[in-house]
């Protein structure tokens, strides 16, 4: 066997080798899109069960005398510095 013989016989069994790696970073590809897409769905669904945790606090602002003011507003911060961030990602991500 000629030299150009074996030659092209290597090109083509490496041009397979990446055909196949090829597919294989597809196929991660996809794998990931359908991750984050479960990520994200995740993460949307657990936003509105966050949100009425927050509208009682802001009834319990509207009905609290002052004494009680300063606990239900720092619990009423408490909720919306974790909503913010949830919510605010989630909007990022849908740009």
């Amino acid at each position: 066997m000629e030299i150009q013989d074996v030659y092209k016989q290597k090109m083509a069994a490496r041009l397979k080798e990446w055909h196949a790696k090829i597919n294989l970073l597809e196929a991660r590809a996809e794998n990931a899109k359908a991750d984050m897409k479960i990520k994200r769905a995740n993460e949307l669904h657990e936003l509105p069960a966050k949100q009425p945790a927050a509208s009682e606090k802001i009834q319990e602002l509207k009905r609290v005398g002052s004494e009680a003011w300063e606990q239900v507003k720092e619990t009423a911060d408490k909720i919306r510095a974790d909503f913010k961030p949830g919510a605010a990602g989630m909007l990022s991500k849908y740009k």
